[in-house]
């Protein structure tokens, strides 16, 4: 993969950049939070390693300036600092991971890995349904030939629901798998995401592909008609309601 570093300790940031070379990814550093920001903006890489703790422009302001660039990239958030809310925040701005310092170059290693099987896949590059298009390895998504803008974290979790097409999945397993959270986290980040996935795919007339199950949590039907729900009634607005009362 293409990575880049953004890290302020110089010691740090030569050391992570010898260890993912080593691995085979080409690796550029980067010291400050506007550099970040302008090298993404001249060439998206493939993963961001981001420090929340940078000069001239913090992290989280990094990610913020960066949403329109999120869908087209994978960011593993690098910091010291532990408290949740932190950690949530960083993911609902479009974080894929979130690894505390101090840290294990191993574990790090082993994340960035994980987060290039995620990005490849080990299905099919090009995931399909009622005319929803999926390219995993360009990371996009179109409707009948028009190309929707998704965050990072909304691509994940349309291609987690496709990939599990045909059966209910439940708010637990999103959070455990497309946030990387305890299933126990208190938080309606899933609600939230799936809200925004239907808003979009509605306004190009795709709503419905994303359904309830009322107890069971959402869901893709393995085949159906745009609009059609197989899942049990639902609407865009009173699918979402059913949606808060999921467990």
């Amino acid at each position: 993969m293409r990575v880049m570093v953004a890290e302020d300790d110089a010691a740090l940031s030569l050391f992570l950049k010898k260890a993912l070379e080593l691995e085979g990814h080409t690796v550029r550093a980067v010291a400050d939070g506007a550099s970040t920001v302008e090298g993404i903006q001249e060439d998206v890489p493939d993963l961001l390693v981001l420090d929340l703790g940078l000069p001239q422009m913090d992290g989280m302001d990094v990610l913020r300036a960066l949403q329109d660039r999120v869908a087209s990239m994978s960011i593993l958030v690098l910091t010291g600092r532990s408290q949740l809310s932190n950690k949530i925040e960083c993911l609902e701005l479009g974080a894929d991971d979130y690894l505390l310092k101090p840290f294990s170059m191993h574990e790090l290693l082993a994340r960035c890995k994980a987060i290039g099987r995620r990005r490849m896949g080990s299905a099919a590059g090009i995931l399909q349904c009622a005319g929803v298009r999926m390219d995993r390895i360009q990371r996009t998504v179109s409707y009948q030939d028009e190309v929707l803008e998704f965050t990072s974290k909304e691509f994940l979790l349309l291609e987690y629901l496709l990939l599990q097409k045909g059966r209910a999945v439940s708010r637990r397993e999103l959070l455990e798998n497309v946030w990387q959270m305890s299933p126990d986290a208190g938080t309606n980040v899933v609600d939230v995401y799936v809200n925004y996935l239907r808003r979009k795919l509605g306004a190009v007339g795709a709503s419905g592909l994303v359904q309830t199950m009322r107890g069971e949590g959402y869901g893709i039907a393995a085949k159906h008609n745009i609009g059609t729900p197989r899942f049990g009634a639902m609407s865009a607005t009173t699918g979402y309601r059913a949606a808060l009362e999921v467990a």
